[in-house]
């Protein structure tokens, strides 16, 4: 006879089913996001742009090193890129191990399970499909399955809806039609938090609800970060300034002196026949333009030719070349049997050599060899400094991207709210002192009342902590409440003597408990409840030294009930009855007679953090959209949203929307309406990455914050995830920043770390495009007017590389300012060089460079030759003069003095003694490397003062900018 399905019920799987329903359906474990290796996380690094713009100029400088013999600028530029990638790396792996230490999952818990007929506990991981699990108060759930049967039970289902409390039976007359799951269906990690039941485990592993949001909180998402885009905008532009002034050089010297040329010589012989080596060199040129389009077109003619792969361009560039030279050949008859034909060729050759390593000097010296370093560096000391405000950075590109967020997509419970239920506010009628309870008759039925009439309980943590709860949230609200007054709940619960109880159960919707009161010494029955069930079933209520028909208070009481719930509270009733001694020992008749006396009612909440309002208030002035999306009723979404200032009386239905109705509307609806989005109430996963994936559709730039797995999708797909610190696995996998204290107000100190970082950055690019402005002019201009170069290789390799690395550390260790919140977020469209950069690029650029033409001008001899000693103050004045500029660049976007914060930005101080002490060192031992020759004190005091006036010039502009601001 086959098995009924109530014997199964009763039996449970035997060992055979267990093995079949394991191999069908897996076993119950998440998969694990697949860690990058290290070698393919230090390869990411070289997605930077600036550092592609790097690696093409480092291949050019190796190229002309080989043929040089001298590799110390082509090792100058590998080691910037080797030391800013490997920065990157460091800081991101060393906080990917915090991030595992802190995100350790246990899958070992117990479990009893129906099997063989008996019940065995075994680890949560041996769970499989068809298991029968009993399920207690305290217990997490461990897989999707379906209740068969469930006892006075209720839910903590936050870590998926936001809902703390979700009343589960198998009654179906009894099922939430708006519930986000079914009443009769309970999920993989959520807890029971009051009441027990069965259930059958429908799916285990990844095909359970956390499972699907874990596999999405893992895709891959493709949105590019604001930075990215701007440094891609900018790597463009410096790579399409410096190859077009490197081949604009190149074609006019190549022009001037080899195609418009007769005759060429070689090892002291004339030779004419130049025709074919002409046209070999411009097919070369020709081939190799062609190889580099994609490099140097200019970015608004270079849409089509980027939708063609790099290697298509090359291969373009080789048959061109090839082409042409055939051509060539056929028409001229080239015969590689004359000697003079050949040593042509290589005389022209020459030429060309020449001017192609001036053009590849011009790309390197465009091109910012510090910019990557320092942008590494700034997010790297960000990401530590971060760290000691409570943000856990675990991808880099976090730090800046907060400085650029212009909405903030919030969950309510756990991030706005504390998750803890407290009791709000007591109407204990009979009290003498609102809420205070005293040694009087009802302040000990109250006392004894919550003590006896309850099964939930107090942990004490360590020293100095608060206590947490065990059981029903609102049972462990009144304990807490107790603790406060300094009433020792275990205490009285254990003095009183329990003849009967009756647990809460959702069907009678009150808890009644029979007991020999301690305080009173009589028999006491008390019961707790929603207060409209609780005061149907009483006779008068207490009121004070009087008491008064339940019927006549009962508006009273409902209106009191009406504004807490308005609130967005749960509520509590209070009755007790004083019982004869010989009196039935049954609650259920007890409660039946209708002759109860009502104390009051309770109001309980989650409460808002104490810092949320103003840490939302600081968002909003700074220009950022914030928006509750939470699986919670509408009624408490938009409370919570009143008293954090984000719901006011203006607001229509037009800014709230339910998780049904969003997915009611399509996409096209909804993009005239997302912005103005405040609340999403009863919303899903699914919801909130969609809400997400629109709002970037509108541009904006969307940070996400949630502790629950239901979070996890759409922190993964917002430009900036934050996790909390105490939320799950799921969410702080798929987070960029994990918040450790679990505060919203650490999100706007993120969004001031990001801005700050960002202006940070553009102050170093101020610096360096300057120096590097000026340096390519004196290059190309010294090259036209005939004179040697002024600025050696080594001495250029201090300048672009060792100067501006130190001065990337000391930018990217400016502190951070308030009052950048004070400003409205960037557009990530915006070009990172602003309208006054540039001014300041150009101009001060131009200046210096007018005075060090002059300076080349007025010291080169009759025979177009400088001496050693004025190349030196040459040099020793172009470094001068930067390092004085960088203490402008210090302040560079704000009219404060040089010296503002200066005695405390002890790294600043270090590293401009380093750039001046290094700089004393190389003139005065350098020598024949670095081509210089010692100075004289004098000399060393003429060239540090007048190359001040930089300073002081920016200290007066600053300074008149403060008066007019007045």
């Amino acid at each position: 006879m086959a098995a009924s399905k109530n014997d199964y019920y009763h039996i449970g799987l035997n060992d055979q089913q267990v093995i079949e329903s394991r191999e069908k359906n897996g076993v119950n474990l998440l998969t694990p996001p697949k860690r990058p290796s290290l070698w393919k996380l230090y390869i990411e690094k070289f997605e930077d742009p600036i550092v592609r713009v790097l690696l093409v100029a480092a291949v050019f400088s190796l190229l002309i090193s080989i043929i040089e013999s001298e590799y110390a600028e082509t090792i100058g530029i590998f080691f910037a890129i080797f030391l800013a990638t490997g920065i990157g790396f460091y800081f991101e792996y060393d906080a990917g191990k915090k991030f595992d230490l802190l995100n350790a999952v246990n899958e070992e818990t117990a479990v009893k399970v129906l099997r063989n007929g008996k019940v065995f506990e075994i680890p949560r991981k041996d769970v499989v499909t068809g298991d029968i699990i009993m399920l207690e108060t305290g217990e997490e759930i461990p897989a999707d399955g379906e209740l068969i049967e469930a006892i006075s039970m209720q839910v903590n289902e936050s870590n998926l809806t936001g809902e703390p409390i979700v009343e589960k039976t198998t009654d179906e007359s009894r099922f939430d039609e708006e519930a986000t799951y079914a009443s009769n269906m309970v999920m993989r990690g959520t807890t029971v938090v009051d009441g027990h039941g069965i259930m059958k485990v429908l799916r285990v592993g990844d095909a359970t609800e956390i499972g699907k949001v874990a596999k999405q909180s893992t895709e891959k998402s493709e949105e590019p970060t604001p930075l990215n885009i701007q440094l891609s905008k900018l790597a463009q532009f410096i790579g399409t300034i410096g190859f077009s002034v490197a081949l604009a050089t190149f074609l006019v010297f190549f022009i001037k002196d080899a195609l418009f040329i007769s005759s060429v010589e070689y090892q002291g012989t004339l030779h004419d026949n130049l025709i074919g080596p002409k046209i070999i060199s411009i097919a070369a040129i020709v081939g190799l333009m062609i190889a580099a389009i994609k490099m140097w077109m200019p970015h608004k003619f270079s849409y089509s030719i980027n939708k063609k792969p790099s290697w298509f361009w090359s291969l373009t560039g080789i048959v061109s070349a090839v082409l042409i030279a055939v051509i060539a050949f056929m028409a001229y008859g080239l015969n590689s049997t004359e000697t003079d034909n050949w040593q042509a060729y290589i005389a022209l050759f020459q030429i060309v050599l020449k001017y192609f390593m001036m053009a590849v000097t011009l790309i390197v010296v465009a091109v910012p060899e510090g910019l990557p370093m320092s942008v590494s560096l700034s997010l790297a000391l960000n990401m530590r400094r971060m760290l000691s405000t409570n943000n856990l950075v675990r991808k880099m590109h976090a730090c800046e991207t907060m400085g650029a967020v212009t909405v903030i997509c919030t969950d309510k419970t756990g991030t706005l709210t504390q998750n803890l239920m407290q009791v709000h506010e007591t109407k204990f009628y009979g009290l003498k002192e609102s809420g205070k309870l005293a040694d009087d008759e009802i302040s000990n039925l109250i006392k004894e009342g919550i003590s006896a009439n309850s099964t939930a309980f107090l942990e004490n943590g360590e020293a100095g902590s608060k206590p947490k709860g065990v059981g029903n949230p609102t049972e462990v609200a009144l304990l807490l409440w107790l603790n406060s007054q300094d009433v020792n709940y275990l205490e009285l619960r254990e003095d009183a003597k329990v003849y009967d109880q009756l647990t809460f159960s959702t069907e009678r919707k009150f808890m009644a408990t029979l007991v020999q009161s301690s305080l009173l010494d009589k028999k006491i029955l008390f019961v707790k409840g929603a207060p409209e069930i609780v005061l149907g079933k009483c006779k008068q209520v207490i009121l004070g030294d009087k008491t008064v028909s339940a019927s006549e208070y009962r508006p009273t009481v409902e209106a009191q009930l009406l504004a807490y719930q308005n609130m967005a509270m749960r509520t509590l009733g209070f009755a007790y009855k004083i019982v004869d001694a010989d009196s039935s020992n049954d609650c259920v008749d007890l409660a039946a007679g209708n002759d109860l006396n009502f104390l009051g009612v309770v109001a309980i909440s989650d409460p808002i953090r104490l810092d949320v309002p103003a840490a939302v208030e600081k968002c909003k002035s700074a220009g950022i959209d914030v928006k509750i999306v939470t699986g919670d009723t509408p009624g408490t979404a938009k409370e919570i949203a009143r008293q954090i200032g984000l719901w006011t009386e203006a607001d229509t239905d037009w800014n709230h929307i339910t998780g049904a109705g969003f997915a009611e509307l399509s996409d096209e609806e909804l993009l005239d309406r997302v912005l103005d989005l405040k609340i999403m109430s009863r919303a899903r996963p699914t919801d909130k990455q969609r809400l997400v994936q629109l709002l970037q559709q509108k541009g904006a730039v969307v940070a996400v914050t949630g502790d629950g797995t239901n979070d996890a999708p759409a922190l993964n797909h917002a430009q900036v995830g934050l996790s909390m610190g105490t939320g799950t696995s799921v969410a702080k996998e798929a987070s960029d920043i994990t918040l450790l204290d679990d505060s919203f107000n650490s999100i706007s100190t993120a969004v001031m770390w990001g801005r700050s970082l960002y202006k940070n950055i553009q102050r170093f690019i101020v610096f360096q495009l300057t120096i590097n402005f000026i340096a390519l002019l004196i290059v190309l201009l010294g090259a036209f007017v005939g004179t040697e170069l002024p600025l050696t290789v080594t001495q250029m390799l201090w300048v672009n590389l060792i100067m501006d690395t130190f001065a990337a550390l000391a930018l990217a260790s400016i502190p951070p300012s308030i009052d950048v919140m004070k400003e409205k977020p960037r557009k990530s469209s915006d070009f990172i060089i602003t309208k006054k950069m540039r001014y300041n690029i150009i101009g001060l650029g131009t200046t210096l460079l007018v005075l060090l033409l002059g300076m080349i001008v007025y010291n080169t001899g009759d025979d177009g030759v400088m001496t050693v000693e004025n190349l030196t103050i040459f040099f020793t004045t172009f470094v001068m003069l930067q390092f004085w500029n960088l203490f402008n660049a210090r302040v560079f976007g704000t009219n404060d003095s040089s010296f503002k914060g200066l005695s405390k930005s002890y790294g600043t101080i270090l590293v401009l003694l380093i750039i001046l002490i290094g700089q004393i060192l190389i003139v005065q031992l350098g020598g024949d490397v670095f081509r210089t020759e010692p100075l004289d004190l004098q000399t060393w005091i003429k060239i540090i003062g007048l190359t001040s006036i930089v300073l002081w010039a920016g200290e007066l502009f600053r300074f008149v900018r403060r008066l007019n601001n007045k």
